[in-house]
């Protein structure tokens, strides 16, 4: 029984990357490569659990790569539109923050993992 549990699991997760998949597609931002998809998260989560994060916070994160490597994917990611800076009370310091398009990718994402528990 605990294999056929575990094989349902497995099914909704490869219905829900199947899902993913499908809405990637569909004609709204510009594809993200793997690293900016991993700096698109990181943006959500601390946006999410309410933490301020600024470019200079992002590029002192060495698991990302250099500095200049984040500088570009996020000038890449703006330019995208998946992310915007805000001002700060430090002129010289940008907020990372998601744009609504990129909420909205979040959303139909998670509408694809509801739809894939559902089936």
């Amino acid at each position: 029984m605990a294999k056929k549990s575990s094989s349902r699991r497995a099914d909704v997760y490869l219905r829900f990357l199947q899902l993913s998949e499908a809405i990637r597609g569909l004609p709204s931002l510009p594809a993200l490569d793997p690293l900016e998809e991993r700096i698109l998260g990181w943006v959500a989560r601390a946006g999410q659990q309410g933490d301020r994060l600024s470019v200079r916070d992002m590029m002192a994160c060495d698991e990302l790569g250099s500095p200049a490597t984040i500088h570009g994917r996020l000038k890449s990611m703006r330019t995208k539109g998946w992310i915007a800076l805000a001002d700060t009370e430090d002129a010289r310091r940008k907020q990372v923050e998601l744009t609504s398009a990129a909420l909205e990718h979040f959303a139909r994402l998670s509408r694809c993992m509801v739809e894939a528990a559902r089936s």
